[in-house]
């Protein structure tokens, strides 16, 4: 199993076209990212955001909504979200919408509705306060179910009024800290640019899968010469198989390595306070790459230019979808379809760094992490489940 891990990665290293796309491409395409967007940074910085909210009996009558709204518009603040127009009717709403003075507005109905009448950063930031919103509302609803249990059960004399659902909000912020805080951060380390860079590296990441793919093809018979000449050994295909995983998957890391690199010391892109949570994203997406190349390797049954050709359009195609050409797509496609970038890895390792930067706790960051592991163990399910019913009539 070492020989052919070390024969293997011998085999990756000397390949150019492999090492061209793993490794120098996402290298020159920073560098362009670079050039073409050095000087964005100081005009699109996140300024406060003009949103409108109507003001109806459900907004009233809940704690969670007003208190977390009121906190992300308080002038105190030193960096507030929201300017808030308070509206009574939704025409009323729709009206500054129509006269682009607020970027969206916010109706709450049995479900939140949010409007909007075009795509951006800030529709796309708005929409996504409201999702953590209503996450929290749902947990204070649960928080209110159990205390009138308790309190009826107890025969407890205090009046249940606006004060004791006030007094329970705020011991449900204390106890289980849910309360959301988006604050404006881009003074410190983020920038349009960045995101870009985020799409660059979840880029380099399904890069993997090439590498991933040639390792695979290796131990196939109908693939080469050595593949033909393992079917016949009595060697066990499972250690086999894991050891040019693991080959490949190190050749893998080592150009993630230089990829942070040459973006951190030559390009001076400042990653934050989280450096090692980007460089675990970074990690566990390039395991997600591997898989792909591993299971496109072993389920399609065509030529090696063919599967290569398969997993840079899948790649390339994931990242236009999380943002790479656009910003506003990533979006769009949540907002249209959003199941499409839940089954995404590349979406899934960009929203991962958008969750460390918008977000004062990792909830969000670590469900990425756990999805694109989910995605990791099934392309590697299904690698198993085909490479296991392949038998050749020769060899």
């Amino acid at each position: 199993m070492l020989h052919n891990f070390k024969y293997t990665f011998i085999t990756l290293f000397k390949n150019k076209a492999l090492i061209f796309w793993t490794f120098a491409f996402p290298i020159l395409l920073g560098t362009f990212f670079q050039m073409a967007f050095q000087d964005i940074e100081n005009s699109e910085k996140l300024h406060k955001m003009e949103i409108a909210i109507v003001e109806n009996e459900r907004y009233q009558n809940s704690p969670i909504w007003k208190e977390t709204f009121a906190s992300l518009s308080n002038e105190n603040n030193p960096n507030p979200l929201f300017d808030i127009f308070f509206v009574k009717e939704e025409n009323e709403a729709t009206e500054l919408l129509k006269k682009d003075e607020v970027v969206g507005y916010l109706k709450l109905e049995d479900t939140p509705k949010i409007v909007v009448q075009k795509s951006g950063i800030y529709q796309t930031i708005f929409k996504s306060v409201v999702e953590e919103i209503q996450e929290q509302e749902i947990l204070y609803n649960a928080w209110v179910q159990k205390n009138l249990e308790d309190h009826f059960s107890g025969n407890s004399q205090t009046p249940i009024d606006a004060t004791w659902y006030q007094n329970l909000y705020q011991e449900m912020i204390e106890q289980l800290n849910t309360e959301t805080k988006v604050q404006d951060i881009t003074r410190s380390h983020l920038s349009y640019t960045m995101i870009e860079f985020y799409t660059l590296i979840a880029m380099a990441a399904l890069y993997g899968g090439i590498l991933g793919m040639t390792a695979i093809n290796q131990v196939l018979a109908n693939m080469s010469e050595k593949g033909k000449r393992m079917a016949m050994s009595p060697i066990s295909k499972g250690k086999l198989v894991f050891s040019s995983v693991m080959a490949s998957y190190f050749v893998q890391l080592i150009g993630i390595t230089l990829l942070f690199f040459y973006t951190i010391f030559v390009l001076k892109v400042d990653y934050g306070n989280h450096l090692f949570q980007v460089v675990l994203l970074a990690l566990v997406g390039s395991f997600a790459g591997l898989s792909l190349g591993v299971a496109t390797a072993s389920i399609l049954k065509v030529s090696e230019n063919t599967k290569i050709g398969v997993i840079l359009a899948i790649t390339m195609l994931g990242c236009f979808l999380s943002g790479m050409m656009g910003i506003t797509m990533k979006y769009i496609i949540d907002k249209n379809i959003p199941m499409i970038n839940k089954i995404n890895p590349a979406s899934m390792i960009t929203d991962g760094f958008y969750a460390l930067y918008y977000y004062d706790t990792f909830d969000r960051f670590y469900n990425n992490i756990v999805s694109l592991l989910l995605f990791s163990f099934l392309m590697l399910a299904l690698s198993i489940i085909y490479l296991r019913r392949q038998k050749y009539d020769s060899i």
